[in-house]
């Protein structure tokens, strides 16, 4: 029966071939676009869940207190105080690591340097994470200060082989480290991720900061790991007055969260997550599950506008015994076959588009044809998808009752198919209208904040580390970079003006109350010529001169600053600010340092040549580009000869703060494009079968006189009449839903009336050209060839 039934499905998808070719083209797109949505939603579902203790490893986050205690905020950061004494105090935790930012460091391979991620972690790190060894001891490898630990790639960058243990590497030009291990590379999908891992110890050694016991000095993250039987919300409650026991003016308290879930949940409100990123993917999966939704709506229209040309078969087989089970079992066979042949040509796609996809997000995605999952969940797709699709038609065109269609009754009195397939359409083109919608929205908000004033000469500067000599020499570089005509001007300062890196409470100053000092300020260190190189506009005073020696004791402070601290007169107040007495000498506006999509806080640029990390640079806009490039590389080469030298261009670090919603506005833009034009593609072939059902009607029509434009309206209207019922149902709801999306956004533009008029006359426009194709066809068809056997 099996292969009776095969043979069936087989020769049925070779006789209608153009409605085979739409069903299986339609079912390969959707299947394609489904798979490569849910690749990217696994891809971020699994961050921070590799190994089999993924459950139980938690972060420690830190909920910041106002004057009445009350939650104001929560941050991912603690003292160095945290970790240690979790895991002294609480049997619970069964391993503790601290852990700094790790960002780009230099670690070079005699006359080989590079600039690598590069980690300070406690060596309990080892016994959190379940990296794989290539070599080396997981016990000992980050036992002795000089220790340090490199992934597979690292390894073959420096060396051009794994086979790397117990070599040396010089770390920061300054230390030698013995390579005691060498792990598997990360994944991309891994928050604490690394290219080479070193002892805390050696941190300590470098920083006596560092070594300094702090619990409100927020600079570290860290992480623990948990007994499995653990209550989480009772260890909670256990370590809740744990800051406030040993620091009791620290107006805050540390919790743990899982961090398997931080990635996707990174946004709390009153110290609960209240979503994140989550949403977005979310999102994802919804338009993934709606494309193949709306492809499998194709295969059961086009199966149902055949139901009166397959009629006769079903009659004939019921009267020589056929039960209604086995007809359903040849129609679902008939559906399954031809999803797997739209599975096979899903995967031709997917791995042509995949390179161009993993471009577009900027990550690696792909898949693993040797994985038993991979082939159990594309299998599970497939039936999943053959099922859906074929269950109408199997069990419709089986019910039909064999006496009425051997008497040409057939179908043509039940009116309840069209009725469903009417339903369908609509719901196919109320989902394309939900999507033209929400994509001219995101495309529009995405607009809105890149548009919105970012305060500086964003597309002039660019920046560089302060690495090994530029920072004694910056005075040197400085000049040298003036006069070799390169730059207008540059700046040292503790952070990049792109990325918020500080922020501190405890400011005085005339008038300020308990209150006050809560107040959470952003701070830059910097010495002269930060206006001057920036292009942040200064509103009154003065930025830092060398003309004035009390400068050393100055600050500036911007629009946001003066209005929080109720200053009417700035200019010459006196503050404190950590614990000295600085002079306000200028007021500065606001500029964004944070998110693009939040009001920027308070800051304080403070005058502090001990401070530095980064140089900005403002480029002669009289050279090109490449000649500016060339001059400032020669130059730092020559003053810092041990380190690449590695420039990034402002514009470029300010675009990466938009990736999450770059990212969204491609996924929704081209996997809603797709949905779109798989729905097109049905309506064609509804329209196709439509007017082939309707030719005999169509030559009457035209003998007697009907013209061509009549004609082509008799096959549209019905189908344009839905196309308006989906507009109509799908504008309210793309409205509500993307109202609610942009109340997300601090700063966020609105849904323009404009905007619902062109989407709905878009998918109108789309729906007509894609009709009046076919009845056109239809139309100027001679009704000599539908007549001339009748």
């Amino acid at each position: 029966m099996f292969k009776l039934n095969l043979k069936i499905a087989l020769r049925n998808l070779w006789r209608n071939k153009t409605s085979s070719f739409i069903n299986i083209s339609g079912l390969a797109i959707g299947l394609a676009s489904c798979l490569l949505l849910l690749l990217y939603v696994s891809y971020e579902w699994s961050y921070d869940n590799q190994g089999k203790d993924a459950s139980y490893v938690y972060k420690v986050l830190t909920n910041y207190l106002d004057i009445n205690k009350r939650i104001e905020g929560t941050g991912e950061n603690t003292g160095n105080m945290a970790g240690p004494k979790l895991k002294e105090d609480y049997p619970a935790v069964q391993a503790m690591s601290r852990y700094e930012w790790g960002g780009p460091k230099l670690i070079a391979n005699g006359t080989k340097s590079f600039k690598k991620r590069g980690r300070f972690a406690d060596a309990d790190i080892l016994n959190i994470f379940e990296y794989t060894f290539l070599s080396g001891d997981r016990k000992t490898a980050l036992d002795a200060p000089n220790n340090v630990i490199v992934t597979a790639s690292t390894a073959q960058t420096l060396f051009g082989t794994t086979d790397v243990l117990n070599k040396t590497v010089r770390f920061d030009n300054k230390l030698s480290l013995k390579i005691t291990g060498v792990i598997k590379d990360l994944p991309g999908n891994t928050s604490v991720y690394f290219d080479f891992l070193m002892p805390w110890s050696l941190y300590e050694t470098q920083f006596d900061w560092v070594k300094s016991p702090s619990w409100t000095n927020y600079n570290w993250e860290t992480i623990i790991k948990l007994d499995p039987s653990t209550d989480i919300a009772q260890f909670n409650s256990a370590i809740k007055g744990m800051m406030e026991k040993n620091h009791p003016h620290s107006r805050a308290f540390i919790f743990a969260y899982p961090l398997n879930k931080l990635h996707l949940n990174s946004t709390f409100i009153n110290g609960k997550s209240s979503g994140g990123k989550i949403e977005q993917v979310r999102l994802f999966m919804g338009l993934a599950i709606g494309i193949l939704l709306i492809a499998c709506v194709n295969f059961m229209n086009m199966a149902t506008a055949k139901s009166e040309r397959r009629a006769k078969e079903v009659g004939i087989k019921k009267t020589i015994g056929a039960t209604r089970g086995s007809l359903i079992i040849q129609f679902l066979m008939e559906s399954l076959v031809l999803t797997f042949c739209s599975a096979v040509m899903a995967i031709v796609l997917i791995e042509l588009t995949l390179p161009l996809f993993n471009n577009l997000l900027g990550i690696t995605l792909a898949i693993s044809y040797s994985n038993f999952y991979v082939w159990t969940g594309l299998v599970a797709v497939v039936i999943l998808t053959g099922l859906i699709a074929g269950s109408y038609p199997a069990f419709y065109l089986s019910s039909f009752n064999p006496i009425q269609i051997l008497k040409k009754k057939g179908s043509k009195n039940n009116g309840q198919f069209i009725s469903l397939r009417q339903i369908l359409v609509i719901g196919q083109f109320s989902f394309a209208v939900i999507l033209i919608i929400a994509t001219t929205v995101i495309y529009q908000q995405i607009r809105f904040i890149k548009d919105r004033p970012v305060g500086y000469k964003v597309n002039e500067l660019v920046e560089i580390e302060q690495d090994g000599n530029l920072y004694e020499k910056f005075d040197l570089l400085k000049t040298k970079l003036l006069q070799s005509g390169a730059v207008t001007a540059l700046a040292q300062t503790s952070s990049s003006i792109t990325r918020d890196g500080s922020s501190f409470i405890g400011m005085e100053w005339q008038g300020s109350t308990a209150a006050d000092k809560l107040i959470t300020f952003n701070q830059i260190a910097t010495t002269y010529d930060f206006i001057k190189t920036t292009g942040v506009s200064l509103l009154e005073g003065r930025e830092f001169s060398p003309h004035f020696a009390s400068d050393s004791a100055a600050v500036m402070v911007n629009r946001s600053a003066v209005k929080r601290m109720n200053l009417t007169e700035p200019i010459g107040q006196t503050i404190l600010y950590h614990g000295e007495k600085r002079t306000i000498v200028g007021v500065f506006d606001d500029f964004i340092w944070g998110s693009p999509v939040q009001s920027e806080r308070p800051m304080v640029v403070a005058f502090n040549k001990g401070w530095g990390g980064r140089v900005i640079m403002h480029l002669n806009p009289a050279n090109t580009t490449a000649a500016n490039l060339a001059s400032i590389t020669r130059i730092i080469k020559e003053i810092n000869p041990a380190y690449p030298v590695d420039i990034n261009f402002t514009d470029r670090l300010y675009a990466d703060k938009l990736n999450t919603q770059s990212i969204l506005g491609v996924l929704s833009n081209l996997f809603g494009g797709l949905a779109i034009f798989i729905s097109c593609l049905g309506l064609f072939g509804l329209t196709a079968y439509s007017a082939e059902q309707r030719t005999k009607e169509i030559g009457v029509r035209k003998v007697l006189g009907a013209s061509v434009t009549s004609l082509m309206k008799l096959l549209s209207l019905s189908f344009l009449k839905m196309v308006m019922a989906a507009i109509i149902i799908g504008v309210p709801v793309a409205d509500y839903i993307m109202s609610g999306w942009l109340k997300s956004f601090e700063f966020h533009t609105t849904i323009n009336w404009l905007v619902i008029v062109l989407a709905a006359m878009g998918t109108l426009g789309i729906a007509l050209v894609t009709v009046s194709f076919q009845a056109y066809k239809a139309a100027k068809t001679n009704p000599v060839q539908a007549l001339k056997y009748e």
